[in-house]
Formats: C-alpha cells, structure tokens, sequence
C-alpha cells in the first residue's frame, strides 16, 4: 500500500510541477502593454483614474509593480496610428490595445504575432479584422458596437422628437475611418424615412475644424449629427462649443459629447467597453489566444440628455424622452 501510495505521489508531481512551475512564472512575470490610441494623450491623473486601469488593478495588474503601460496617441491624426503601431511592436509588448478601426489596422499591419484587443469598431468582420464575431481567427479580438442603421435612426428619431421641424442635419463625419465612411452610409439611408436631408461634412484631422464648421453655417442646417470618431471626438468641445453658439442642437453616439455640450446621446458606454477589454487582456495575459476569445458585441445603450444644453437653446425636451434616459445631465 505504500509503494502504491508513493507512486500516487510521485505522478501527481510530474503532472502537477509543470502547471505549478508556470503558475509561478506567471505570478512573477512583469507584463508589457502597448496602448494604441487616435485620442489625445489625457494628463497623468486622468490616466490613473481610466476604466482602463481601474479594472486592470481589480484584476490584480498594478502599473509600475507587475505592469508596465507603453502609450502612444496619434492626438486626433490617423495617419500617424501606422508609425506608433510598429514602435510598439518594436518595445516587444505583450499585447496591444486600441480603440478604433484605423487603430486595429494599424496594428495587425505591424505584427500577426502580438495579441491586438480592441473597443471602438464598428464592423470587424466586414473590415477584415477578424474571421467572424465567434471564431476571430489571427492575433485579433475585442469589443465591437455594430453601427447600423437602427442605431443611427434612433439617434435622428429622438432628435426629431425634441424638434419635430427638423429636416436637414449636417454630418461630422472622417472620410479616412472605414467605420465613420459605414456609418455616413447608414445615415444617409434611414434619414429619409424620418423626412431629414444629410449634408456630409467631412473632418480628417483637427486642422480641418474651422472649415469644416464654416461649411455648416454655410449649408444652413436645422442640426449636427456628430459621428463619435478621431479627430472629432479629441475636438468635441471645440465643436460643441461653436454648435450652442450658433444655437445648433447636437446629437451623437456617445456620452462624453453630452458631458461636453451636445443635446443628446445615444450609443455605447466607452468606459464600460474599455472594462470589457481589460478582461480579455488578463485572459490572453493568463494563456488564452485572441483566436479563441469570441469577439463581445455592445447590445447595452444608452440614452444621455443634457437639461443644460437644451435650456440654453430654448428647447423642451419631453417628458415622454426624459423618463426613458439612462442619465439626465441638469
């Protein structure tokens, strides 16, 4: 019984030592994650307080203990996201973050090894970023909000429940950003249902604002649709300042714009996606591979009204929309 016994012991340490020893490396190990951002880099407090880092700590990464953080922000410019892909890789991270459909082109441009999780992208299966929603293939997973075209008409429709009159609404929108090019499209095919005429106005880097908002007054328009993308989202108070001073009524996406000014919001919580990312990440950091980590599509949205705002331009918003909003900004 005791050679029996001990025989019992001896196997149980050849299986289990190699999973210890692993468990041991992976408690011990420093982790190395690349930050791939179109936004502006927020200062150092901001960064501390993110969603982001937030959840990484809940999970049990502490930056600077066993967590390094690599950041890298185009400041509204997609076209520098390319160089800032290739530093990263070049640092030799773990695995890259990013938070945009240019951002995840970018990245699977410079590397097919590096694990890419993503927030922010419209459709990555008809973009080629991943092989479908339940089996991403590659290096690539992430977080997806589908931009179609009942979210948009939502977003018209209760514009058009605040101001009935409303029939021609301009359109921020960034030609460069496959996701903002879909969601023009979507736009501009459900709006005549509602009785609203588009007018596109495109913006593809933070030097464009000043024409861009001269051809909004040109063009004579009832309201803004602003699409929720880089290099509007790093200029939302720039724009929404010019659109209550001009006593334009704005609706977008996402509810930093109504934080920032805009009438109302409707779309998905960034914070809470970002949560969602930081989850994959300790998978793919504890053995998982983004190939096999079904991309998690946002069903969750919510509706932001700012009483502010509304009061300012001598709107009432009713009652009837009020006591549907997830937030109500006074």
């Amino acid at each position: 019984m005791r050679l029996i016994g001990l025989a019992v012991v001896l196997s149980l340490s050849l299986i289990l030592a190699p999973l210890i020893g692993e468990a041991q490396q992976t408690a011990g190990k420093v982790w190395h994650l690349g930050v791939l951002s179109p936004s502006t880099m927020p200062s150092e407090a901001a960064r501390r307080q993110s969603p982001l880092i937030q959840k990484l700590n809940e999970l049990g990464y502490v930056e600077n203990r066993n967590l390094l953080m690599e950041y890298r922000y185009a400041d509204g410019q997609i076209g520098r996201l390319a160089g800032l892909a290739i530093e990263l890789v070049q640092l030799k991270v773990d695995a890259i973050l990013t938070f945009s459909s240019p951002g995840v082109q970018a990245a699977r441009k410079a590397t097919g090894a590096i694990p890419i999780v993503f927030t922010g992208v419209s459709d990555p299966v008809g973009l080629g970023l991943v092989a479908s929603l339940a089996h991403p293939g590659g290096n690539t997973t992430g977080v997806s909000t589908l931009l179609t075209g009942d979210l948009v008409g939502k977003q018209l429709q209760i514009l058009k429940e605040v101001i009935p009159r409303v029939s021609r609404v301009a359109t921020l929108w960034n030609p460069v950003n496959p996701g903002s090019a879909a969601g023009l499209k979507e736009t501009e095919a459900v709006a005549p249902a509602l009785g609203i005429r588009i007018v596109p106005v495109a913006m593809r880097t933070p030097g464009e604002l000043d024409v861009a908002v001269a051809t909004i007054l040109r063009e004579r328009s009832d309201a803004l649709l602003v699409h929720p993308t880089a290099p509007m989202f790093e200029q939302r108070v720039r724009i929404l300042d010019f659109a209550l001073k001009n006593h334009l009524p704005t609706v977008s996406g996402i509810r930093e714009f109504a934080a920032a000014g805009a009438l109302m919001t409707y779309g998905p919580d960034l914070a809470r996606d970002v949560r969602t990312a930081a989850i994959y990440l300790d998978k793919i950091f504890k053995g998982a591979k983004p190939a096999d980590l079904p991309v998690e599509q946002t069903t969750q949205l919510d509706l932001v009204v700012n009483l502010k705002t509304a009061k300012a331009l001598g709107l009432t918003i009713p009652q009837s929309l009020l006591v549907r909003a997830d937030q109500v900004i006074e």
